[in-house]
């Protein structure tokens, strides 16, 4: 199984010093970030796309590309990209040129996202929601399947034997990101795509039916062997389970808190956040070994075949991050590697 990482590179406000993260500074740490996890042998590093002034990237293959340059070995994927307020053609030429960049690591994880900023943003109504995603997914797949395009459909203009440069040395790795929707799964079962399924909270056996359901869905259309899963679920390290608790329960809650108030969600309370980081909740909080365990009891859940742990849930201070970054390649990988070996 592969371990990875993500992050959304968080520039909230610190709120154990009360200061706005600075977007610059936040991107540089970033790349020094996804240097280490190379370096210690973790196998993928994600990163989001927000449009929002509490996270630092908007353009994720940029920074993809910039961390290709520093890393040997490492691959690299966004975590999401925004497909249905993006275009396609763009979105195949960037994530091709940095799979040239980075000799072949780069990976493409679409999705429709959890924010809906880059909608009015780039021109696009929300009442098309549903509609831009699946169409827009439908023209990158042609794109990813065939050198010359022709497509038409209601969102978009069409192409007429399109060729579209520069075509990939081998075909780009495109997964979908769902958040459990159950047409959404089954759709990425039935294209043969590799799904990551983002867990962030309740209990993660709520979620198992959703693996059924991608699985079934691509047996039943005839593709073998299966296509991957990806479990995704918030997480943070030390080297003490209430030290790790500590540390991160503050920006945790605030973030929490500040994204529940958009969405009518109840205000984070230290009760739930304790039930969460349990042996039986979503959020991997605690020691090494407590991550090693809850790891190892999802994949006797699911099966995955690779696990991503977000780090950081709000704004961290860049040696923590390092250091739980140390905890995760050094101890964390490797044991879960070695008990899932086989």
């Amino acid at each position: 199984m592969e371990l990875g990482l993500f992050t959304f590179a968080e520039t909230a406000i610190d709120p154990d010093s009360g200061r706005q993260l600075n977007a610059g500074q936040r991107l540089r740490d970033l790349l020094e970030e996804i240097e280490l996890a190379d370096q210690l042998g973790i196998d993928v590093y994600g990163v989001g796309e927000h449009h929002r002034p509490d996270y630092s990237v908007s353009a994720p293959t940029i920074v993809l590309a910039a961390a290709a340059a520093r890393t040997r070995r490492i691959k690299l994927t966004t975590a999401v990209t925004v497909l249905s307020s993006d275009d396609p053609v763009r979105v195949f030429q960037q994530f091709t040129t940095l799979d040239h960049l980075s000799n072949g690591r780069a990976e493409c994880m679409v999705g429709r996202g959890s924010f809906i900023e880059s909608f009015p943003l780039f021109g696009y109504d929300l009442n098309n929601y549903d509609d831009l995603f699946i169409e827009k997914l439908d023209l990158l797949l042609a794109l990813r399947d065939n050198e010359q395009v022709t497509w038409s459909g209601r969102q978009r203009a069409p192409l007429r034997n399109a060729v579209v440069h520069p075509r990939p040395d081998k075909p780009l790795a495109i997964w979908v990101a769902v958040g459990g929707t159950p047409q959404s799964v089954i759709r990425a079962g039935m294209l043969n795509l590799p799904m990551a399924l983002a867990i962030i909270g309740g209990s993660p056996e709520r979620f198992v039916p959703f693996a059924e359901l991608h699985r079934e869905a691509a047996t039943k259309a005839g593709h073998n062997p299966l296509p991957k899963l990806s479990i995704n679920s918030h997480g943070w390290l030390s080297t003490d389970s209430r030290q790790a608790a500590e540390e991160v329960w503050p920006s945790y809650s605030a973030t929490m808190n500040r994204i529940g108030r958009e969405r009518g969600w109840p205000p984070a309370t230290r009760d739930h956040f304790e039930q969460e980081i349990s042996p039986t909740g979503a959020v991997l909080v605690g020691s090494p070994q407590q991550v090693i365990d809850k790891i190892l009891r999802e994949h006797e859940l699911f099966g995955m075949d690779r696990f991503m742990l977000q780090l950081t849930v709000g704004s961290m201070p860049h040696d923590k991050v390092l250091r739980a970054i140390e905890l995760y390649g050094n101890v964390v990988a490797p044991a879960v590697r070695k008990a899932t070996a086989g």
